[in-house]
């Protein structure tokens, strides 16, 4: 790649990821090439769909993603592990507005990211399979649970962002302490994975 190609998209990077993270993934391309200050044409070269720029620019999020599903899952407390991932992915979301859309949404066509993702979903069935046989970790939780958590919590951060923007903690303790064993209730039935596969698709359209 050209000196220069490599520039503009570097330029093009670095807007998309500053607008992503004021705005969401709603910022629009022809803003993200103003601020970056290249043609609509040259972003669309470097990144011919958004998938391919939302993939480019939470790489490192979605890799440190995956760093705290596996550090978590290296805790020796499972129930110390579970809530610590908890905490942490959801101040991920609370940090970068555009990545709290990631976490709730799916990019077919962004491989290294899904990649990751799938990864930290394995990893994450592990421990949540440990803070379960533990005893700690109501026996009713599921991995679908956990994009229902994504979801509350990413609403939470962009109500909030302005007028309370640590409101998200208190709804993250208020969730870490319905999920413990002891506080267990009967619930209606989980999301299955099918559902919760169409629904972050839906959302991405």
């Amino acid at each position: 790649m050209r000196a220069d190609a490599e520039r503009n998209r570097e330029r093009v990077l670095a807007a998309a990821r500053d607008l992503f993270a004021e705005q969401g993934l709603d910022a629009s391309t022809n803003e993200i090439a103003r601020r970056a200050g290249v043609g609509v044409a040259t972003l669309f070269r470097r990144f011919p769909t958004r998938d391919d720029l939302v993939g480019a620019v939470f790489a490192d999020r979605m890799s440190a993603y995956v760093t705290a599903t596996d550090e978590a899952l290296a805790d020796p407390d499972p129930w110390h592990g579970f809530c610590g991932y908890i905490e942490r992915v959801c101040r991920m979301q609370a940090d970068d507005r555009g990545f709290a859309d990631v976490l709730t949404l799916t990019f077919p066509t962004a491989n290294a990211l899904e990649d990751d993702r799938n990864r930290a979903a394995e990893a994450l069935g592990v421990l949540l399979d440990r803070a379960k046989e533990s005893g700690q970790l109501r026996q009713d939780f599921t991995h679908q649970d956990v994009p229902l958590i994504l979801m509350a919590n990413a609403g939470v951060v962009t109500a909030t962002r302005n007028a309370a923007p640590d409101a998200w903690k208190r709804l993250v303790g208020f969730l870490i302490q319905a999920f413990a064993a002891e506080a267990a209730q009967p619930l209606p039935e989980p999301p299955t994975p099918r559902q919760m596969y169409r629904a972050l698709m839906r959302l991405s359209d």
